[in-house]
């Protein structure tokens, strides 16, 4: 849903220009020193995308989902380690809070949010919980007006930068499953919160990741998600479904980007006499690819639709998020087989964008995870029937 055309063209049209004259010119720089320049952070404050998703009430811009699709779909023309800066706090980070936080967590840490001085993270992976999300192990045991936690959370994204964390942990010890799972606030700056090393990833140089380690971490009984134990399953599962739309979103934005490059590439190199454009097996890299990103842009545009209706997108979304990632690694794949040689070196950049999207099918939800949950809603709307 589009609320102020006018309006929404405007944001677009500073995000196009941002991009154009300050990331991309950045992604060598940003790829050599696995640093994103906090100026280039702070320009992202000042256009506002720290508080894309969270109400104007709370100095947000609330963006329908459509908006931020569109949003997505012109920031993520460039390096994708940029958009992480921004997605831990657009996403799980407030929209837990926004969802399902009191009025009193909402009007404490939304604003700092909007602003970007609070950068959020999502706690919930472990050694031996990924994708079996419910079967996290981290603790959060009642102690007067504190929960103590224990535990330790494994490849949390923008961890060495976060303010605050939606910590996932185990309220009810006695319960295994997802009931027993509660969703917290927790300053960074809690005595007992310890960091490991940031991790050697394949790709996304620059946006971080590593361990956080909570030993006896005291944390208000005020900062339980909704003040009731035994929600944040849901809370997280709530969120993670809008995730999966939003990570669409940036897949379709990145394949436009390496399809783009590609093109140009394939113009301007020449082989036989002529440009390699000329030739029909090139000429099917490009089509299929150019397709196979407008079928994923009008798969994410309308589960995002459908979401600002207030329908159930669940399984849209896992059929937009699953399609578009998987869409976006044949993309990459097309385009350094069409740079040939070249696309295998660094200078060209589409190697490091080879890298970098492969991350997609697996965060917010492997593309198995995808299949599971779309099968699953098939099955249950047929005996619903």
């Amino acid at each position: 849903m589009i609320r102020d055309p006018e309006t929404l063209e405007a944001l677009l049209d500073s995000v196009r220009r941002f991009v154009r004259e300050r990331l991309v010119p950045a992604e060598e720089t940003v790829a050599e020193t696995d640093e994103i320049p906090e100026q280039i952070v702070q320009e992202m404050r000042e256009l506002g995308l720290f508080g894309m998703t969270i109400p104007q009430e709370f100095g947000g811009l609330e963006l329908t989902m459509e908006e931020e699709c569109r949003v997505l779909l012109e920031l993520c023309q460039t390096a994708p380690a940029f958009r992480s800066v921004i997605g831990t706090t657009v996403g799980i980070g407030s929209q837990g809070i926004l969802m399902d936080g009191t009025p009193e967590q909402q009007r404490q840490w939304l604003p700092r949010m909007a602003t970007g001085e609070v950068i959020a993270s999502f706690a919930l992976t472990e050694p031996e919980a990924g994708s079996d999300a419910a079967s996290l192990r981290t603790t959060a045991i009642r102690d007067g007006e504190h929960y103590v936690v224990n535990g330790t959370k494994r490849f949390i994204t923008n961890a060495p930068h976060a303010g605050m964390f939606t910590l996932m942990a185990r309220t009810d010890p006695a319960n295994k499953g997802a009931g027993g799972v509660s969703a917290f606030i927790v300053d960074a700056r809690t005595p007992g919160i310890s960091f490991g090393r940031n991790d050697r990833k394949m790709g996304q140089r620059g946006a971080h990741t590593c361990d956080v380690i909570f030993d006896n971490v005291r944390v208000p009984a005020a900062n339980l998600i909704g003040a009731k134990e035994g929600r944040g399953f849901k809370t997280a599962m709530k969120v993670l479904e809008k995730g999966r739309i939003h990570i669409a979103a940036v897949a379709v934005g990145v394949a436009q980007r390496m399809l783009r490059d590609a093109l140009a590439y394939a113009l301007e190199r020449r082989q036989f006499g002529q440009a390699i454009c000329d030739f029909q097996l090139v000429q099917a890299m490009l089509a299929d690819s150019q397709a196979e990103i407008y079928a994923a842009e009008c798969m994410t545009l309308d589960a995002a639709r459908r979401r600002d209706e207030g329908r159930d997108v669940a399984v849209q979304a896992s059929c937009a998020k699953m399609f578009a990632t998987e869409m976006c690694g044949r993309v990459a794949d097309r385009a350094v087989q069409i740079l040939g040689g070249a696309g295998y070196m660094a200078e060209y950049g589409i190697e490091r964008f080879y890298r970098d999207v492969r991350l997609f099918r697996l965060y917010e939800g492997t593309t198995q995870i995808q299949q599971i949950i779309i099968a699953r809603g098939m099955i249950r709307a047929a005996r619903d029937a």
